[in-house]
């Protein structure tokens, strides 16, 4: 079966929809999670990555802990009431300077959070990691990247040889004691119910202490397929999903990016849309505190019609 394609007239207006509706938009209400993109440089090339991440992909350079700490300082300035600092990629681990600015969140009174594949990077960064562990116990939580619970479709979306690496990392990071979360997908025919019983047998299996029931230890993201289409999201919807703007993520989420040519970094809406100008919100937390009009099918499909969030 041919794939649908996108209706090229959606998602051209920040005002207005394709049948001239308004556009729903998000307010920031507060602050809760700042996330940085440390570089899209990663060890696998995943087959739908959102952020199209790779060994060569470097369109996101790496940020250094001095550009880290300036956007801690300024929350702490500005009293944003930030819980969470979160680091994605790329792999994060790939940054050298990671376990410095790791070492700086927590070490402020914020809970950290690194999304990682838990292979080599992860595994050459252990001394740094175990010693964040003894500094600052659970207050850093990693979330591992394990697409299906079974082998061979998690390496249909990583790679070939990729599964044994990262369960290899995650035993690793729960024998030691860490606070370590799971991210999965949803592109299985299978129900939500279903999957969650194949990541429990798969926990069991590996003596691994992660309640596959829990929508926070056990994230399931929809697949963010960019030749389906899929609705633009109006005012109305609100009211006819029964939704709240306060439940997406960019009523409660920013995100730190660096350009690669760039003098310095900037902040964009979300996880989701690193690359797309109309979400570049400024250079400062300050600058980025407006609506953000839900103009890309990411918004609709991921965050308001598949309900996820990076961070919960």
């Amino acid at each position: 079966m041919l794939p649908v394609l996108l209706d090229p007239a959606k998602f051209k207006d920040a005002s207005l929809t394709a049948k001239g509706e308004r556009r729903a938009q998000v307010a920031l209400k507060s602050l809760d999670t700042l996330w940085f993109n440390t570089g899209t440089l990663c060890n696998l090339t995943c087959r739908n990555c959102y952020i199209e991440s790779s060994p060569r992909n470097d369109r996101l350079v790496y940020l250094t802990a001095a550009e880290v700490a300036a956007y801690l300082d300024e929350i702490e300035r500005d009293s944003h009431p930030t819980r969470l600092i979160g680091f994605t990629g790329g792999e994060p681990f790939m940054n050298s300077d990671l376990p410095a600015m790791l070492d700086d969140v927590l070490s402020r009174g914020f809970k950290a959070m690194v999304l990682t594949n838990a292979m080599k990077p992860m595994h050459k960064m252990k001394p740094a990691l175990l010693t964040l562990l003894h500094k600052h116990g659970r207050n850093l939580t990693l979330r591992v990247s394990v697409d299906h619970y079974d082998r061979k479709l998690h390496e249909e979306e990583r790679g070939a040889q990729s599964w044994k690496p990262t369960i290899d990392g995650l035993k690793w990071l729960s024998d030691q004691g860490f606070d370590v979360h799971i991210a999965g997908r949803r592109f299985s025919h299978e129900t939500e119910q279903e999957v969650r019983a194949g990541y429990a047998r798969l926990f069991d299996e590996l003596s691994v202490s992660i309640d596959a029931e829990s929508p926070v230890t056990l994230v399931l993201f929809p697949e963010m397929d960019p030749t389906v289409d899929v609705p633009e999201i109006t005012t109305a919807c609100w009211g006819i999903l029964k939704k709240s703007p306060d439940s997406v993520m960019c009523a409660s989420a920013r995100m730190i990016v660096k350009r690669k040519g760039a003098d310095r970094p900037a902040v964009v809406a979300c996880t989701l849309l690193p690359y797309d100008p109309q979400f570049e919100l400024g250079t400062t937390l300050a600058d980025s505190v407006g609506a953000v009009p839900l103009n890309h099918p990411h918004c609709a499909k991921f965050c308001v019609l598949g309900g996820a969030a990076c961070s919960q």
